[in-house]
């Protein structure tokens, strides 16, 4: 009798630890535990509040949103290198604002990056991180910087092509004539410096924008170029020319001469206003980002067939019959085209043109941006500087 006692015993026992170790596992198998994911039977307001509760748990911080641009420009102006083209008072505070305590005079070439814009002034950081403000038509702008999608390719800054009849210039065709690629933050990658003055980069992004809107991108092959340089190739020329009569021939046919094939003295280039530029079919594009903007990129293009080579010193390059003022915003238009003006160089030409970047008669790819230069003139560029320093930062949202 005894022994059936204790055996019912053991035996309750054994089912009471039995029923209390299935209820602590049907219990936890029912709830889910803090930071682990829900089951798929919870329904979606149980899951709603589980996110709540997890997120607040480990103090998740949503990514900002990616935003395209929509201003002037394909970036912020924020964010983007720039340079003084001449000698600059540096201001502690916006003289629009009434006040115009001067910090420090910031030498021409000298680079900044670029924080806002009020009125005619731009607010920047030297690369010493003085902020201040500055006159904005004075400044040149990396073009890369606020438009992206243009194609660049500054050959003189690695191995120039210039070349005149075909014919290489000694000491030029194929050297690197300055050094104006940089590592650029802004676009993670190695990019070329290619400023021009403020001015007229506001019409260079309407001309991309018109271009763009056909498939087409601009390709920029050179905007700025130092005063030393441009003498340089003006010496070769003049060298090759007295030694090669097809050279000679070729630029001094009449009507036209060598200071229409390159400048003897001071050109647009040292100025600020003048690009040499090419037309492109794009074939592909790529979406990138930078700071909390998108942006797009041409990764593959072609240029269309154009009348010369880039750079190529000789009437074979020439926009019209015969020369036409480069100071004239009208004159242009009463020219005659060249029989070799193909239709991408016309294509060119009408984009740059409807936006007020005027043709030069002996170079299909140059166009100058005369307003700016009548704007400045007082206090023009020499050119007698390179430009060293990109201090681009990804733009801060506006």
């Amino acid at each position: 009798m005894k022994k059936t006692i204790l055996l019912l015993g053991v035996i309750f026992l054994l089912l009471l630890i039995l029923g209390i170790v299935a209820f602590f596992f049907w219990n936890h198998s029912t709830v889910p535990a803090e930071n682990t994911l829900p089951s798929e039977n919870i329904s979606q307001e149980e899951n709603i509040l589980f996110v709540q509760n997890t997120t607040e748990n480990i103090n998740i911080i949503p990514e900002p949103p990616v935003l395209a641009y929509t201003g002037m420009f394909e970036l912020p102006l924020n964010g983007a290198t720039g340079f003084a083209s001449v000698a600059l008072p540096l201001y502690e505070n916006n003289p629009t604002d009434g006040t115009a305590k001067k910090l420090a005079t910031v030498s021409a070439g000298k680079a900044f990056c670029i924080q806002e814009e009020s009125g005619k002034y731009f607010r920047v950081t030297l690369a010493d991180e003085t902020t201040g403000w500055i006159e904005s038509k004075y400044c040149l702008v990396n073009l890369p910087d606020i438009l992206p999608s243009i194609v660049y390719d500054d050959t003189n800054s690695y191995a120039s092509i210039f070349r005149s009849s075909g014919y290489a210039l000694d000491g030029i065709t194929g050297k690197r004539l300055y050094n104006a690629k940089k590592e650029n933050t802004r676009l993670a990658k190695e990019e070329f410096l290619m400023p021009v003055l403020y001015p007229m980069a506001k019409k260079i992004a309407q001309v991309q924008k018109d271009a763009l809107s056909n498939e087409d991108t601009l390709k920029i092959y050179e905007t700025y170029r130092p005063y030393e340089v441009q003498m340089k190739v003006s010496d070769s020329l003049t060298k090759l020319m007295e030694a090669n009569e097809t050279v000679a021939a070729g630029i001094n046919t009449k009507p036209w001469g060598k200071s229409w094939f390159i400048a003897t003295q001071l050109s647009n280039h040292q100025r600020g206003i003048a690009m040499d530029v090419s037309l492109a079919k794009i074939q592909q594009t790529e979406i990138r980002q930078s700071g909390n903007y998108s942006y797009k990129v041409v990764t593959e293009h072609e240029e269309y067939k154009m009348p010369s080579q880039m750079h190529e010193l000789s009437k074979a390059a020439a926009t019209f019959t015969s020369p036409v003022s480069s100071k004239s915003k009208t004159d242009w238009k009463k020219a005659k085209l060249a029989p070799k003006m193909t239709d991408g160089a016309k294509k060119l030409q009408q984009y740059c043109t409807e936006h007020e970047l005027y043709p030069l008669a002996s170079e299909w790819w140059h166009f100058n941006d005369l307003d700016a230069r009548e704007d400045t003139k007082a206090h023009g560029s020499n050119g007698k500087y390179y430009l060293k320093d990109c201090l681009s930062t990804a733009p801060a949202k506006e």
